[in-house]
C-alpha cells in the first residue's frame, strides 16, 4: 500500500494548537479532555506557593498533571511582555481559561488565532467574579450553570460562546459542586471548541443591565456570632458554601473562661480547635454544654 503521507500529515495538523490557563485541581478534567482532544502545547498555572502549617513549597494540582504527562509548564510571576514574547512564538489556535488565579491582560489574550475563551460556573452574566458558586450556594438557588465566554479585558464580561443550566441538589457543597460542574464542562468542551472554530458558534454579547457581581471569599465570611446566629436555613447554606474553606464557623467562651474557636461541617459534623471534625453524638459526649445551642443552630430541636 502507497500512503499519501501529505494528506497523513496535513489531518495530524489539523488539530487545533492549545495553551491551558488554570491552577485548582478541580480544573483537571479540563486539561485531561484538552490533552486527548487537541494538540495542547502548554499549561499555564500559579507558581509553587507555600502551603499547610510547615511552610512547605507545593507545586499547583494542575502543574503535578501537567508534568506527569509531559507538557510544557509556565508558571509566571507576571504576566507581562517576557512572557507575551515567549508565547507569542508557539502560533498558538486559542487559550483556554478555567480557575486560573489571575486577571489576563488584553494583550495576552489576543496572541492565539481564535482569541482566548474562559469557563465560569454560572449563568452569566448573573455572578460575575471570584465566587459564584459559593454565591449560589448562599443564595439558595436550585440552579447554576456553565457559561463559556469569548475573553475580553473586563472580569467575566466577554460574550457568550455557549450556556446551560446546572442543577443544584440539596446537599451540593462548594467541594462537590465545583468537581461535577467543571467535569460537566470538560465533557461538552470539545464540540464546543470545534465549533467555534469553525465560526458554527457565535460569541452573543452580554446583557450588562442584567449583571451581578460576587466577591472573594475571605475566611471572616464564615464567622457568626455565638448569641446572634443566622437562622438554620441560612447556617445551612453558609456550611455547604464554605466547605471546604473558610467553613462556617464561630468562638464559644468555654466553663474555663477560654475563647474557643467551633467549625461547622456539612453531615452535622463539628470540630472544636485543636480536634478532629466530629458527629454530634461523639462531640456532645464530651461536651454537653454545647447541645442545646448547637441543635438550636441547625434547626434540630424545632
Amino acid at each position: 500500500m502507497k500512503w499519501n503521507l501529505r494528506k497523513y500529515q496535513s489531518k495530524m495538523d489539523s488539530k487545533l494548537k492549545i495553551i491551558f490557563f488554570g491552577t485548582p485541581s478541580f480544573v483537571a478534567p479540563v486539561l485531561e479532555i484538552l490533552r486527548k482532544d487537541f494538540d495542547l502545547i502548554g499549561v499555564v498555572t500559579s507558581p509553587d506557593s507555600i502551603q499547610g502549617r510547615k511552610g512547605i513549597l507545593t507545586p499547583s494540582p494542575i502543574k503535578i498533571l501537567g508534568e506527569e504527562n509531559n507538557i510544557q509548564i509556565f508558571e509566571p510571576e507576571k504576566l507581562d511582555a517576557t512572557f507575551l514574547e515567549g508565547i507569542n512564538a508557539l502560533n498558538i489556535d486559542l487559550f483556554v481559561v478555567a480557575a486560573y488565579g489571575k486577571i489576563i491582560p488584553q494583550m495576552i489574550l489576543d496572541i492565539p488565532r481564535l482569541g482566548s475563551i474562559n469557563i465560569h460556573p454560572s449563568l452569566l452574566p448573573l455572578y460575575r467574579g471570584p465566587s459564584p458558586i459559593q454565591t449560589a450556594l448562599l443564595n439558595g438557588d436550585k440552579e447554576s450553570g456553565i457559561s463559556i465566554i469569548k475573553m475580553d479585558e473586563k472580569m467575566d464580561h466577554g460574550p457568550i460562546i455557549s450556556q446551560w443550566e446546572f442543577p443544584i441538589q440539596p446537599n451540593d457543597t462548594f467541594a462537590k459542586l465545583r468537581v461535577s460542574m467543571f467535569k460537566g464542562a470538560a465533557l461538552k468542551l470539545p464540540a464546543i471548541i470545534n465549533d467555534f472554530a469553525k465560526k458554527k458558534l457565535i460569541p452573543t454579547p452580554q446583557d450588562d443591565s442584567k449583571a451581578t457581581y460576587c466577591q472573594i471569599i475571605t475566611r471572616d465570611n464564615g464567622y457568626f456570632e455565638w448569641d446572634n446566629p443566622p437562622s438554620p436555613e441560612n447556617l445551612d447554606r453558609m456550611i455547604r458554601a464554605y466547605f471546604p474553606w473558610p467553613t462556617a464557623w464561630s468562638k464559644y467562651r468555654g466553663v474555663s473562661g477560654k475563647e474557643l474557636i467551633v467549625k461547622f461541617y456539612p453531615e452535622k459534623r463539628i470540630q472544636l480547635e485543636g480536634g478532629k471534625p466530629m458527629n454530634l453524638e461523639d462531640f456532645f459526649n464530651g461536651h454537653p454544654e454545647m447541645k442545646e445551642k448547637v441543635t438550636a443552630f441547625l434547626g434540630m430541636n424545632e
